[in-house]
């Protein structure tokens, strides 16, 4: 992406008077630990798939208050100057730890970690949020329906009714990430190599004076890429008719036998099935058939389960907003603070609701995987300082039934957070959207078929160690005191 735009401002203002606030109270430099973690899985889902983090280190890269920023905070007349003088030589001088983009993550565990002086830590908080939730949410539900169509190619079609020009660009990168095949956005194609493609709509097949002559004139014009949109008028009595009288006429005489139809209406798995033996009968039983019209994975399962003759699928609005769970709910809490001698202090956020309970201190995450299979089998959250040695036998419990114990003898331990920030500058060689996409597709594979189940899928373990649930406990307990 050639333009990097600049988002310093793109912050709550409570982040600007804490900020302020520190500055004056004199704990500016204060060295946080700040966890990005989410409560629940959209969807009623098995796992989510972590996306955003390029464009977190966009951001990160180019914090900067311009002068035009300053006077703007000027005017608020919340501000001494000597708290925007501040602010004329800010940038970001900490450290960032966050796992691969296209990881599947599970509530409660740190997918991105954040240590860094007070101001610098709290004035990120919006921003990261935003670019995380947003791309893991579209990339969560995109793989849902990626898993849905069993193997046949899904695009993302949603532009237009997505929230927002960065929602369409994005969306359509979170969504190449999570195993679509491609996009109708072009501007994401340019900015991200997400394939974009697209033929016509029913607007072109109603310029002309009848359906024959538009399928046609497209066949003459693109001949190595011809879709045929077949439900303007009648799938069965025109669409498919006219554009099997068009492939006569135009692509058999070339010898070319790559086409396809799509389907934009009606009762897809009927009229797919009625299409198919008409395209067989005719001599194009290579021709294939697409459907689209606001699909979901419920909807494509469903119609596959009915036999559907569909090849692939093109999915919109419900994939680029997520329609069904259009919040992904990641939230940003301080877990630690360090002290001047270097002494992290674990700190804990209690609520009446039990699931905000934050896990405390500078964490760890390990994922476990089974030798045998190849399989992950759960996630192990560890104080810092902490090393798993999968050389050797390792009890996990539970953390809320700590009766509940599993003794591990033939598994691998591997660090799923990777250093992003050291001292301000990127450590991190960013992959490139294809290579994240292979990775999202190996690490879906890794996660067991009970998982991945749409409808009450298995409880996917995310444990604690002893020493940090020990930690946790003795934070509760003084607080009750």
């Amino acid at each position: 992406m050639d333009t990097k735009p600049n988002y310093t401002m793109l912050f709550d203002f409570y982040e600007m008077t804490m900020g302020n606030g520190y500055f004056q109270t004199g704990l500016k430099d204060r060295i946080t630990y700040f966890d990005v973690f989410f409560r629940r899985i959209p969807d009623g889902g098995g796992f989510a798939i972590a996306a955003g983090l390029e464009q977190v280190i966009e951001y990160i890269k180019n914090l900067h208050f311009s002068e035009e920023d300053i006077a703007f905070l000027r005017t608020k007349k919340v501000f001494p100057e000597e708290f925007l003088e501040y602010l004329r030589t800010f940038q970001f001088h900490g450290d960032i730890y966050a796992v691969p983009e296209g990881t599947p993550v599970f509530p409660h565990e740190p997918i991105l970690t954040v240590r860094a002086p007070a101001i610098e830590a709290q004035l990120i908080e919006t921003y990261v949020l935003l670019a995380l939730n947003h791309q893991s949410l579209i990339a969560t539900k995109s793989n849902r329906i990626v898993r849905a169509a069993q193997g046949r190619g899904v695009a993302e079609f949603g532009s237009r009714r997505a929230q927002g020009a960065d929602g369409a660009v994005l969306g359509a990168r979170a969504a190449y990430i999570a195993g679509c095949t491609g996009t109708a956005c072009v501007l994401a194609d340019q900015y991200y190599g997400t394939p974009a493609a697209g033929t016509m709509a029913h607007s072109w097949v109603q310029m002309f004076d009848d359906e024959f002559t538009a399928f046609k004139t497209y066949c003459e014009l693109y001949p190595e890429n011809v879709v045929l949109l077949v439900d303007t008028y009648n799938v069965l009595k025109s669409g498919v008719p006219n554009a099997i009288r068009a492939f006569d006429e135009v692509l058999k005489p070339k010898g070319i036998t790559k086409c396809a139809i799509r389907i934009d209406s009606g009762d897809l798995t009927y009229l797919s099935k009625q299409a198919r033996k008409m395209l067989d009968k005719a001599g194009y039983p290579d021709c294939k058939i697409i459907a689209t019209n606001s699909l979901d994975e419920y909807i494509i399962q469903d119609i596959l389960g009915q036999g559907a003759c569909i090849d692939s699928f093109g999915v919109g609005e419900r994939l680029i907003t997520s329609k069904s769970d259009p919040v992904f709910g990641g939230v940003y809490k301080l877990v630690a603070v360090e002290k001047e001698n270097g002494e992290i202090l674990p700190k804990i956020k209690i609520s009446e609701n039990a699931a905000k309970l934050t896990i405390p201190h500078f964490k760890k995450v390990y994922r476990l995987y089974e030798n045998d299979s190849g399989k992950a089998i759960a996630d192990l959250l560890c104080v810092y300082d902490e090393n798993v040695d999968d050389s050797k036998p390792l009890e996990i419990f539970d953390p809320d039934y700590t009766w509940k114990r599993k003794t591990l003898t033939d598994f691998t331990a591997k660090e799923l957070l990777v250093p992003i920030f050291k001292n301000g500058e990127c450590v991190y060689d960013s992959p490139s959207t294809e290579e994240i996409r292979t990775y999202c597709k190996q690490q879906v594979d890794l996660q067991w078929d009970e998982v991945k189940r749409f409808e009450n899928p298995h409880n996917y373990y995310v444990d604690l160690s002893q020493k940090l649930w020990d930690i946790r406990q003795k934070l509760l307990s003084e607080n009750r005191k």
